[in-house]
C-alpha cells in the first residue's frame, strides 16, 4: 500500500553516504527477501535485538526518522522488518508476511491486510495489525507473523533491519511466562541464522548482567564475529559514577568483546519524546561530547555514524556471504524447479485428473516393477550419492533381509542348545547339556505315558519337544514380515516422491495406498499363522528320507564322539609299558565299553526321542524356509 507523498517522515539534511553498489547489493537482497526467498534461504539481515524497554524502538526511530510505537509496559509484540531506502520520491509501504503454520485461509487474509490512513502514524499501523494477527484474543499476546515496513525518500539510508519483541522474564497479567518463552524462541531464531548482524541493544538503565540479549548473542555468536554492540540511555547514568565507567569500559570493548565493537546512542526520553528529529540529533550530539564519552572514538557515537556504520556492516557481510548466497539460492532454484516440474500440466477437471493420475500410476507400477526385477538401469536407481540409493533397490534389500532371516533362523529359533558335555559352553541362556535335557523329557515322558511298551516313548512326545523347540519361530517370522513390509512402504513413497509432487504423494498414500498396503500386511500375516498352525499345532507328520537319515547322522555323530573319547583313554594307557597279561585285560574292557548299552530304559526312550526331535526340527525349518519363500518373487 503505497501513502500519499504528502506523508513524510521528519528528514534530516545529512543523508548517510553509500556507494551505488553498495546500494544495489542491498536492494538485491532485499528484492530476494520481497518474494519470499528467506523462508528457504538464510539471507544477511540485522536483527535487532535487546530487553525490553531497552531501546530499541526509540532506536529505529531515530535511524528511519518515524515515530515507533513504544510503551513502558508492553513493547513490540510481533517481528518488523523495516526496509529504508534512499529515493528522490517519498514512498511507504505497509503488509503482513504470515507465518507459515497458519492455515491458507488466515494466511489468504494477511497477505491482503492494507493500511491507507490520513495521516503516517505508526501507532494506528500496529494497532490494526495486532487486531489482523488476532493479538489480544483468546489470550494471544506475541505473533509468529511479520509486519513489513517500507520506507523510502531522500533522507534514507539503504538499509534493512528486522525489530525484534523484547525479551523479557517474569509474567504479569499482560504477559504470562509462557509468552516470555515464545518471545525467547523468535528472538533466538533470528540471533542463530550464521548470516544475521545481531544489533544487541543494551540500556545504561538497567543492571548489565541483569539483560540477556549479550549473553544469548555470546552463546550463538561466541567469538562476537557477527555481533554489534548498542548502549542506550548513556545519560540515565550519574556523571562520574561506576556504572557510568562500567560502560565506558564497555563501549571501547574492553569487557564484552565483539568484533564489531561497540555503540553509543542517546534517545529521545519519555518528556521529550516530541520534540523533532533536529532537537534530538543536536541533544544527542551535546551530550555525546561532554564528559567521558567525549574520549571515544566519533565513529562509535550518535545516530549520524550508527547509520552509516549499519550499511557498512550490512553490505560487508553481504560481500562475505555472497559466494555461499548464490550456491545457496541456485539450490534452491534447481529444488524448486524439480518440484514445479512433478506439478506437471494443469489439473483442474476431473478429467485431468484423471488423466494425471493415469499417467503416474503408469510410471509407479513401471519403477516399482523395476526395482521388484532387480533391473536398476532407470536413473531413480543409478544415483549411487543420494541418500536413498540403497533403499530404492527393493530386490536387493529383499534379498539381504530374506539371508539374514534364515540366518536368524538358524542361530535363533531353536529354544534349546543341546551341548553333548557335562557343562554348558557359553553364557547364552538356552544352553542346555544333554543330560540334563534328558531328565527334562523324562519328566515329560512319565507325564504323558500312554500304551507305550516301557523303554519307548509316546508318539506325541516328539511333537511336545518340537513346539517347545520352536518357540522362537513366531516372533522372528513376524519381526522379518515387519521389516520386509518397511521396505515395501519405503519404496512406493519413494517412488511416489520421485515421479509427482509432495502434496500428491503425500495424499495418494494416505488415501489410498498405505491403507491398501495395511489390508496386504494384515493378509500375509493370517497367511503366515494358516502356515504355522500346522506344524505348532498337529501331531509331526513328514514323508521326507532325510528325517530318518538325520536320526542316523546325529546318533552316529554322538557315537563317534563316544568312540574317540575311550580309544583316546585306551591308548594313553597303552603307550605305558605294562605286562601281557594287563594289555589282554584292558582291550577287553575297551571292547567292553566300545559295544555298551544304556541300561536305563528311561533313558534310552528319551534319547531317542530327542534325537527324532532334532531331525524333525531340521526337515521342518529347511521345508518351513522353503515355504515362506526365500526368493523375493
Amino acid at each position: 500500500m503505497t501513502m500519499a507523498q504528502s506523508v513524510q517522515p521528519q528528514m534530516r539534511e545529512n543523508a548517510s553516504l553509500q556507494t551505488q553498489d553498495g546500494r544495489d547489493l542491498i536492494d538485491i537482497i532485499d528484492r530476494l527477501r520481497s518474494h519470499g526467498i528467506s523462508r528457504f534461504v538464510d539471507l544477511p539481515q540485522i536483527v535487532v535485538c535487546g530487553d525490553q524497554s531497552s531501546g530499541k524502538s526509540s532506536v529505529l526511530e531515530a535511524i528511519s526518522g518515524v515515530a515507533f510505537p513504544a510503551k513502558d509496559t508492553l513493547c513490540t509484540r510481533f517481528a518488523t522488518e523495516l526496509i529504508l531506502r534512499r529515493n528522490l520520491e517519498v514512498d511507504v509501504k505497509i503488509s503482513i508476511l504470515p507465518d507459515p503454520s497458519r492455515p491458507q485461509a488466515e494466511k489468504t487474509k494477511l497477505e491482503n491486510f492494507t493500511h491507507a490512513p490520513e495521516t503516517f502514524d505508526l501507532s494506528q499501523v500496529f494497532n490494526d495489525a495486532n487486531v489482523a494477527m488476532g493479538l489480544d484474543v483468546n489470550g494471544k499476546v506475541f505473533s509468529a507473523d511479520i509486519l513489513r515496513i517500507e520506507i523510502s525518500g531522500p533522507s534514507q539510508p539503504h538499509l534493512t533491519m528486522v525489530d525484534l519483541p523484547g525479551l523479557f522474564l517474569a509474567g504479569n497479567k499482560d504477559q504470562t511466562a509462557k509468552d516470555a518463552e515464545l518471545v525467547k524462541a523468535l528472538v533466538l531464531d533470528y540471533m542463530k541464522r550464521p548470516r544475521s548482524i545481531i544489533l544487541a541493544v543494551v540500556s545504561a538503565k538497567s543492571d548489565f548482567a541483569l539483560q540477556q540479549v549479550t549473553q544469548h548473542s555470546r552463546n550463538l555468536d561466541p567469538h562476537g564475529i557477527r555481533t554489534l554492540g548498542l548502549i542506550t540511555k548513556p545519560d540515565t547514568l550519574d556523571e562520574g559514577s561506576d556504572s557510568e565507567r562500567f560502560y565506558i569500559e564497555l563501549a571501547r570493548n574492553n569487557d564484552v568483546k565483539f568484533s564489531l565493537g561497540w555503540h553509543v546512542l542517546r534517545n529521545r526520553g519519555y518528556a521529550t519524546r516530541h520534540v523533532s528529529i533536529q532537537e534530538r540529533d543536536s541533544a544527542e550530539s551535546e551530550f555525546l561530547s561532554s564528559g567521558l564519552w567525549k574520549t571515544l572514538q566519533p565513529s562509535q557515537l550518535g545516530i549520524a555514524s550508527l547509520r552509516i556504520r549499519l550499511s557498512n556492516v550490512l553490505k560487508d557481510q553481504i560481500l562475505h556471504q555472497l559466494p555461499c548466497l548464490i550456491s545457496d539460492v541456485e539450490k534452491g532454484v534447481e529444488t524448486c524447479q524439480t518440484k514445479l516440474s512433478k506439478l506437471r500440466e494443469s489439473r483442474t477437471t476431473i478429467s485431468e485428473q484423471r488423466r494425471y493420475l493415469l499417467k503416474i500410476s503408469g510410471e509407479v507400477t513401471g519403477l516399482l516393477n523395476a526395482a521388484i526385477d532387480g533391473i536398476y538401469t532407470d536413473a531413480f536407481f543409478s544415483s549411487e550419492n543420494h541418500p536413498e540409493f540403497y533403499r530404492r533397490r527393493l530386490r536387493a534389500v529383499v534379498q539381504n533381509k530374506l539371508i539374514q532371516f534364515a540366518d536368524e533362523m538358524q542361530s535363533k529359533g531353536h529354544a534349546k542348545i543341546i551341548n553333548e558335555g557335562t557343562g554348558p559352553h557359553a553364557t547364552d541362556s538356552r544352553n542346555i547339556t544333554r543330560s540334563d535335557f534328558i531328565e527334562q523329557t523324562k519328566v515329560l515322558m512319565r507325564t504323558s505315558r500312554g500304551r507305550e511298551l516301557v523303554g519307548t516313548y509316546h508318539p506325541d512326545i516328539v511333537g511336545e519337544l518340537f513346539r517347545l523347540q520352536c518357540g522362537p519361530w513366531k516372533s522372528l517370522i513376524l519381526d522379518h514380515s515387519e521389516r520386509i513390509f518397511e521396505s515395501a512402504y519405503s519404496i512406493v513413497g519413494l517412488t511416489l516422491q520421485h515421479v509427482t509432487d509432495e502434496e500428491t504423494s503425500r495424499d495418494l498414500l494416505r488415501e489410498i495406498i498405505v491403507p491398501h498396503m495395511d489390508k496386504l500386511k494384515t493378509n500375509l500375516i493370517t497367511k503366515i499363522e494358516e502356515i504355522m498352525d500346522p506344524h505348532l499345532l498337529n501331531h509331526p507328520i513328514t514323508y521326507n528320507h532325510y528325517l530318518t537319515e538325520n536320526v542316523q547322522k546325529i546318533q552316529a555323530q554322538r557315537q563317534r564322539r563316544r568312540l574317540e573319547k575311550q580309544l583316546n583313554a585306551f591308548f594313553e594307557k597303552s603307550s605305558i609299558s605294562m605286562s601281557k597279561a594287563n594289555y589282554t585285560s584292558e582291550m577287553a574292557s575297551l571292547l567292553d565299553a566300545l559295544v555298551a548299552s544304556e541300561p536305563n530304559m528311561e533313558n534310552y526312550s528319551a534319547s531317542i526321542a530327542i534325537d527324532t526331535m532334532t531331525a524333525y526340527y531340521k526337515v521342518t525349518n529347511d521345508h518351513f524356509l522353503t515355504i515362506l519363500k526365500l526368493d523375493p518373487d
